[in-house]
């Protein structure tokens, strides 16, 4: 009588997922700078919009917005308008950018860290401090 088995045994599923398992090692390590850059990236050009539009208010108020009025003064005029008759319609910039995991930026005027303003994000962990993806970025930081 023939012995026909139809099927895999344990020994070959066990090998077939080792191989997946170390392929997928291998492509989240190549990928995961590819991701750390493009939220870099993405944190530099909001900063450099809000920034913009933080210099554009400061121009037409001669001043930045306070910590309490934040960045939604650049987006809806404020009842402390020196010069409301300059307040741009549609706003300074259309939308408040998020930062690359979805928060909000932090935003202080006077500031602790710049000479002008201190806006930031506290990284990955949402926790000021940290290292790597987790470090905070802050417009006192660029160039």
């Amino acid at each position: 009588m023939k012995n026909n088995r139809k099927g895999f045994t344990l020994v070959e599923l066990m090998a077939v997922l080792v191989i997946l398992g170390i392929l997928a090692t291998v492509v989240v390590v190549s990928v995961d700078p590819v991701f750390q850059r493009a939220n870099l990236e993405k944190i530099r050009a909001d900063m450099a919009n809000t920034g913009k539009a933080l210099e554009l208010y400061k121009f037409n108020e001669l001043t930045y917005p306070s910590t309490s009025q934040g960045l939604d003064a650049l987006v809806m005029p404020h009842s402390e308008l020196k010069n409301p008759f300059l307040y741009p319609d549609g706003g300074y910039i259309s939308s408040i950018p998020k930062d690359p995991w979805g928060r909000e930026y932090i935003y202080e005027h006077p500031p602790r860290r710049s000479a002008k303003y201190d806006l930031y994000t506290l990284g990955a962990d949402g926790v000021e401090g940290g290292s790597g993806e987790d470090s905070d970025i802050g417009n006192w930081m660029q160039n």
